[in-house]
């Protein structure tokens, strides 16, 4: 585990572009979407900068992921806003989208060019399989901190089971879950 960086930054500006170079440099290695973004996360907020825990990244992407917009956009948004305010959000904000904004316009001049290449689809091709696995990894690692007693296993499979067989928005999961959490909870510190 990487040793957390607990240096401060010597001034404001300092802070904000710390917060809008970390998340631009997650930008740049990020493939395939927020979901592959989570174990990135992981290891520079929480583990290396320590900006949050484990919970509050998990509860970042819970909300980021029902609110409009991209999840990763969503989450950099609550982190730089929890470590440096509203400029921070800000700045984070705009440092996780930066690195996609000047790829995609520079891809965009050039893909139509070489997508029937053999390469290029083979290159994605491998990308997807490279991005099923960090995110198979990121839900191993959240499910680990997650799942912890028979209420969050209860409702980790029903949620399991509904988003293999319903056709739902996952804003009714985080929602049903939150409502479900509350309730049983509830019902465990009444006394018998």
């Amino acid at each position: 585990m990487a040793e957390k960086d607990t240096s401060q930054p010597k001034n404001r500006f300092q802070q904000l572009w710390v917060l809008f170079w970390t998340f631009a440099k997650m930008g740049v290695i990020t493939f395939g979407g927020g979901m592959a973004m989570l174990p990135i996360l992981q290891r520079e907020v929480v583990d290396a900068k320590g900006w949050a825990t484990e919970e509050e990244l998990t509860d970042y992407y819970a909300i980021g992921q029902c609110t409009p917009g991209i999840i990763a956009v969503n989450t950099a948004t609550f982190i730089g806003q929890k470590y440096g305010g509203v400029l921070g959000g800000i700045f984070a904000t705009l440092g996780v989208v930066f690195p996609s904004l000047v790829i995609i316009s520079f891809l965009a001049a050039l893909i139509s060019n070489f997508a029937e290449l053999a390469w290029v689809r083979n290159a994605f091709a491998g990308i997807q399989v490279c991005v099923c696995v960090l995110i198979f990894n990121a839900v191993t690692k959240l499910l680990k901190k997650s799942v912890v007693d028979k209420r969050t296993a209860a409702i980790f499979l029903l949620v399991l089971a509904g988003g293999i067989f319903l056709d739902v928005s996952p804003v009714w999961f985080v929602l049903a879950s939150a409502a479900a959490g509350i309730v049983l909870k509830n019902l465990e510190a009444k006394p018998s």
